[in-house]
């Protein structure tokens, strides 16, 4: 008994170590295992269509594969241009918010202790007093250098995905023949644990997200706010990121509300700030458990720290594939013997009582 507890003690010893080894070799490599787990989420995410494509409407694999990969090119690039367009809008519509960017900086300068030039405008005395002009070119280098990135590393996951969609049907006979008797069944019940609860986090967020973009887009669109597409777009990408990403979304939102409309109306500024309160908040504390059920049968301290170790290792994109990489361990964890402990502690109150 002494002899196995011994050898648990140094097998948990171990694993830690491993896990401090695996964080460190994730940040190192993250440019080139992020756009792998990527393609791996959205190829289980897409894998229904696909079965269903070819059970259903008798289109072979190979085909609707392809046909899915390049539909999601044609919406990311929609997107994209759309963004711009809506981007070169703001920068247009500029000199409209100089004298209220003036304003508040009037206002806050004084207890600052910040000088204010009033023959200059905004930009200028931002330039003059905080230099900021090298900062602002520094950023337009690296925002130009990372759009050429982020579209290699789009194609490239777009690339990663074909070729894994094609071969995912033969992962069944790959297990059969590499696997055996038990562990074979363990290595299968991991697998289609993993890819269903995938499929569901993807599927329910991606629903969840659209359904919350739309809403905050038509309460800006209704109260006359600019850009209600770009306000839009944040809450669909922030509402990927759980209990912070909503807050981010409300605040910015509100914020912009101020700047637009501060002091003429007041009641639109609180309108907005409600409507985005309650959106976020039906549709993330109410609505998204209530389709998911268990939720992910994770405990939600688990999914803060999550959040804070993914967020450091891989950044935004960490925080996003947070909660799916949380899951994948959980059911890992579940399926083998020795690690059950961490399976119980990393879920929540229901996991337990089910």
């Amino acid at each position: 008994m002494d002899e196995k507890n011994y050898t648990r003690k140094i097998y948990m010893v171990l694993l830690f170590i491993s896990l401090i080894l695996m964080g460190f070799i994730c940040k190192t490599l993250s440019s080139v295992l992020l756009p792998v787990i990527t393609a791996i989420f959205f190829s289980f995410a897409l894998l229904p269509v696909i079965q269903f494509l070819k059970n259903k409407c008798k289109i072979p694999w190979g085909i609707s594969t392809i046909i899915l990969v390049v539909l999601i090119f044609i919406i990311l690039f929609l997107t994209g241009t759309l963004l711009v367009s809506s981007l070169s809008t703001i920068v247009v519509e500029y000199p409209k918010y100089e004298n209220k960017f003036m304003s508040i900086y009037k206002t806050i300068a004084p207890h600052l202790r910040l000088e204010v030039d009033e023959g200059l405008s905004f930009i200028e005395n931002m330039w003059k007093y905080f230099k900021v002009r090298d900062l602002v070119q520094q950023a337009a280098l690296e925002l130009s250098t990372g759009a050429v990135s982020l579209a290699k590393t789009i194609f490239t996951i777009l690339l990663l995905m074909v070729f894994l969609l094609l071969e995912i049907r033969y992962t069944n006979k790959k297990a059969d023949t590499a696997f055996q008797g038990e562990t074979k069944v363990k290595v299968q019940k991991i697998a289609s644990n993993t890819i269903n609860e995938i499929k569901q986090f993807i599927s329910i967020k991606f629903i969840v997200s659209l359904a919350t973009g739309i809403l905050v887009y038509f309460v800006t669109f209704i109260f006359g706010m600019d850009f209600p597409i770009v306000w839009a777009f944040i809450a669909f990408i922030m509402n990927f990121i759980p209990i912070f990403g909503s807050i981010i979304s409300c605040v910015a939102t509100t914020l912009f509300a101020m700047l637009e409309f501060y002091p003429n109306s007041i009641g639109k500024i609180i309108a907005i700030f409600i409507l985005m309160v309650v959106i976020n908040f039906t549709i993330g504390n109410i609505l998204e458990p209530r389709i998911e059920g268990k939720h992910l049968g994770l405990s939600p301290f688990i999914i803060l720290v999550s959040l804070s170790v993914w967020g450091y290792i891989w950044g935004f994109a960490g925080m996003i594939f947070a909660v799916p990489i949380m899951v994948i361990i959980k059911i890992c964890c579940e399926n083998i013997d020795y690690l059950n402990p961490i399976a119980v502690m990393l879920g929540n109150d229901n996991s337990i009582e089910s």
